[in-house]
């Protein structure tokens, strides 16, 4: 089987994420919890204090160096202790595995799995064990009383912008006050004057009123025909 290719289920693949010095109490604790099965405990370093630390002896661990050059190792349950240096070292630890798989990174190994999962074609499952999860940093709180400071230049310029936004209303107003046209008293017909012509309370360029008072009739008034011109035929030569 080639090493970048792995025929255990989706499902059975896990990452824990861990605190570096609770790294060897969850190996002890995946091995209790999964000791029917045949283990093997890999690691990109040497294992000879991995291997005083774990509580099973019936627990192969070994170093890549040695799982690559043993190409008949096979396991059940395949643990990496550590992030390998790359990522197809670990398709080579995870392809050796038949039933399921874990890796057991801390921060800074979650980092770099990306590359892993890429060459892998998929996301790993992420699994936290609350007594062995390292802690999140926190995030930031908001504080809305804090202010970004502005350099000088732009603090010039949006106090600018203020100042064009506050006058220009104020601006506006006045020039449609100014051209704003002046609605006119209706035009009442008040007498005749001493010369008999017809007085008017307002001025208008058109008079609704005749010179004697009576009021002019602006449309469906009789129109004055036109000059009519009798044309008669005109005869043909005769030859």
């Amino acid at each position: 089987m080639s090493e970048n290719q792995i025929n255990i289920k989706a499902g059975n693949h896990r990452v824990y994420p861990c605190e570096n010095e609770k790294k060897t109490a969850l190996v002890n604790k995946l091995i209790e919890d999964n000791k029917e099965l045949d283990i093997v405990v890999v690691c990109s370093t040497d294992v000879s204090t991995l291997k005083e630390a774990i509580d099973s002896k019936n627990v192969r661990v070994v170093e890549d160096r040695e799982l690559v050059k043993d190409k008949e190792m096979k396991c059940e349950f395949l643990i990496s202790f550590d992030m390998p240096v790359k990522a197809i070292v670990y398709m080579a630890r995870v392809s050796r595995a038949s039933n399921k798989a874990v890796m057991i990174l801390n921060e800074s190994e979650q980092r770099l799995l990306h590359s892993i999962e890429t060459l892998l074609g998929r996301a790993i499952k992420q699994e936290v064990l609350e007594d062995f999860m390292y802690e999140l940093p926190k995030p930031k709180e908001f504080d809305p009383k804090a202010r970004k400071k502005l350099t000088k230049s732009q603090i010039t310029e949006i106090a600018k912008q203020r100042h064009e936004d506050a006058t220009k209303s104020d601006k506006t107003i006045e020039m449609e006050k100014q051209w704003a046209k002046k609605k006119r008293d209706e035009n009442k017909y008040l007498g005749d004057d001493e010369n008999g012509k017809a007085k008017f309370s307002g001025k208008s360029g058109d008079r609704n009123h005749a010179h004697d008072g009576t009021p002019r009739v602006k449309y469906g008034g009789p129109k004055a025909g036109g000059k009519r011109i009798n044309i008669k035929a005109r005869k043909p030569k005769e030859d």
